[in-house]
């Protein structure tokens, strides 16, 4: 039988991180879509998360992303989060969208290039410095369009070479999580395609590199659960990145095209003790609110995640083990299905309650009024976004 007290204190200690750049313009590859009260600077993205964290309880951390958080004085900005009850979570590069970086960053052929690149991560390094932050986060746009544009195992060496580089520089407490992509923008080669290729880099470069799952960085049907379960096996697991998809990285709120994936994922995660702060498992989100509410999609995705995570929690593992061991398949699916189709939504109004504050987050929103005050108020200025 599951222990309900154990289930609920492992979802009050839960904690969810929220991306910056959720809460400014953003769009598809046609046309950035523009809402009126969008943050105009990290501060008011701060502010904006703060009413995420009040309305859920889980969700204290923000991520950054550099250069598009940038500004003067990032231990204000620290200081600032601080406040509000936020802390500062992983520094997030950016080196695609820079015209140098059309052939590539780390991996590109020119030596002056590469030099930049690694500088600016370096800078982000600089930053997390300030900040205290743990993670410096790394996606690559890195990769080729055609057959013979580039060499393949050359590029690998300078991708390496560069990783290499910043991992000496991080602190005792820092840690590098290199992020993969099956394609896009680069549709021949991609030079972190997979796990397997970020899971390679990492055991050279050593304790400090992990692997970022991203859940919309996959080929359709592929097992994501697996690589879950593996990487904690291998104590490699850094952190997610949240998203939900339906043809490739759509970026949409996790849980909302697949949500019995999003359960399967947490269960693995949940069985193997990912859940515990002592692992260092990261649950980040990373979505693009492009014809939503931003605020409350992100309100809304927090939620998935409880929920899927209550779900998981649930799964009597004594059941499930000993129908495991009689080679009983259906049993076996039966116990995860019973827990999946549970509705948990009172159990998490209960939690809230217990954490004192609205069992209903998307209401309290709602009667915070905080909607219509950030559109009176933020007009002038330039609104964030990340220009596509």
């Amino acid at each position: 039988m599951t222990d309900l007290s154990a289930v609920k204190a492992a979802l009050k200690s839960q904690r969810i991180e929220t991306p910056s750049w959720a809460y400014g313009n953003s769009g598809t590859r046609f046309k950035v879509f523009r809402q009126e009260g969008v943050p105009r600077n990290p501060y008011e993205k701060l502010d904006d998360a703060a009413q995420v964290h009040a309305a859920t309880g889980v969700a204290p951390i923000v991520s950054l992303h550099i250069p598009w958080d940038l500004t003067d004085d990032y231990a204000a900005l620290s200081t600032y989060a601080k406040e509000r009850g936020l802390t500062l979570g992983a520094i997030n590069s950016n080196l695609f969208q820079d015209d140098d970086y059309k052939l590539g960053s780390v991996a590109n052929a020119d030596p002056a290039i590469r030099r930049k690149a690694v500088d600016h991560l370096l800078e982000c390094v600089d930053i997390m410095d300030a900040t205290g932050s743990r993670d410096l986060k790394l996606w690559f746009a890195d990769g080729t369009n055609y057959p013979g544009q580039d060499d393949i195992v050359t590029r690998q060496d300078r991708f390496a070479e560069a990783l290499a580089e910043v991992y000496a520089r991080l602190g005792e407490d820092q840690r590098m999580l290199l992020e993969y992509k099956l394609f896009e923008p680069a549709f021949y080669t991609t030079d972190v395609p997979d796990w397997g290729t970020s899971y390679a880099h990492c055991l050279k470069l050593g304790e400090k590199a992990q692997v970022v799952v991203d859940t919309g960085h996959h080929a359709p049907g592929t097992n994501i659960e697996f690589i879950v379960a593996f990487l904690l096996r291998e104590k490699k697991l850094g952190g997610f990145d949240f998203n939900s998809r339906f043809y490739a990285d759509d970026d949409l709120m996790v849980g909302s095209a697949d949500p019995f994936q999003l359960f399967r994922i947490m269960h693995e995660v949940a069985k193997n003790n990912g859940l515990a702060p002592e692992t260092g498992v990261a649950f980040m989100l990373d979505q693009c609110h492009n014809i939503e509410a931003k605020i409350p999609a992100i309100i809304r995705s927090v939620m998935n995640v409880q929920e899927a995570t209550a779900k998981a929690l649930l799964v009597d593992l004594d059941a499930l083990r000993a129908a495991q061991l009689a080679g009983d398949v259906l049993e076996a699916n039966a116990v995860l299905m019973d827990a999946y189709n549970t509705d948990v939504r009172p159990l998490l109004a209960e939690v809230r309650t217990e954490l004192g504050i609205d069992p209903d987050p998307m209401a309290a929103y709602r009667a915070s009024g905080w909607a219509s005050r950030i559109v009176s108020e933020r007009v002038g200025g330039e609104q964030a976004g990340w220009g596509a």
